[in-house]
């Protein structure tokens, strides 16, 4: 790949995609919100998640699902998570281990 094209891969294609790279077979993948369902926008995609939304399952948050004691549940929603983004062609489901920059001042907040 050349200079230009590595460097296209972080910076991704759009808020929610990665740049492909078809001579080099890398395809784009979707990225979505997570990890409680998939929040895939419809349409035109922003970062502030204004547009609307394809309609997908709201699974309870990590800390009911941990409150369970069971690990069995937390395994079921995550294969179903799993199996809904398959489904809406959603290659990674973002979720609080990815990108966790946290600041006091903001949460999750990247500090950019």
């Amino acid at each position: 790949m050349t200079l230009e094209q590595e460097a296209a891969l972080p910076i991704g294609r759009d808020s929610w995609s990665t740049t492909p790279v078809p001579e080099a077979g890398v395809p784009s993948l979707v990225l979505t919100d997570g990890p409680h369902g998939v929040r895939l926008q419809a349409g035109a995609s922003d970062h502030l998640g204004l547009h609307d939304s394809v309609p997908a399952t709201c699974f309870p948050p990590a800390v009911a699902v941990g409150a369970s004691w069971d690990p069995t549940v937390a395994e079921r929603v995550g294969a179903a998570v799993g199996r809904e983004a398959r489904a809406l062609g959603v290659h990674v489901v973002l979720g609080p281990g990815v990108d966790i920059e946290r600041t006091p001042l903001c949460g999750r907040n990247p500090r950019r």
